[in-house]
């Protein structure tokens, strides 16, 4: 495997917390799947796990060199846990075709929390040759 892309965001709650407070649902589905939202509203801090999931999005979204614009919906990037935790990332429409075209096979996302902020990090993997051979 080779690393081909690295992104990384930083988020602080009170944003999070505010951009749900002037749009309510209206951002929450713009910017997050059912799922997403389910998992956030299930916690006992919701901002912190929608800051989390939104951190990871804007590092995605700069691993693949585009930021937020033109087809790309925020949507197109669902983040989930695996069930040890670890979350995971799965690309649909315009962010899935952009990532196919740069040879990212996988995204490994890692997300991290303080008591105000949250942080993702996120790397692009492509399969070696050597790997296809395995």
């Amino acid at each position: 495997m080779e690393i081909i892309a690295h992104g990384i965001d930083l988020v602080d709650f009170p944003r999070i917390e505010a951009m749900i407070d002037r749009y309510g649902e209206h951002f929450l589905a713009r910017v997050f799947t059912e799922t997403e939202q389910a998992y956030a509203r299930a916690n006992r801090n919701p901002v912190e796990k929608y800051a989390g999931r939104f951190a990871a999005k804007e590092a995605i979204l700069k691993l693949v060199g585009t930021g937020w614009r033109g087809k790309i919906a925020w949507t197109d990037i669902e983040v989930t846990n695996n069930p040890a935790g670890q979350p995971e990332v799965t690309l649909s429409g315009e962010v899935q075709r952009i990532a196919q075209s740069l040879g990212i096979d996988r995204i490994s996302l890692s997300i991290t929390h303080t008591a105000n902020f949250a942080i993702a990090s996120a790397v692009a993997v492509a399969r070696s040759d050597e790997t296809q051979r395995l």
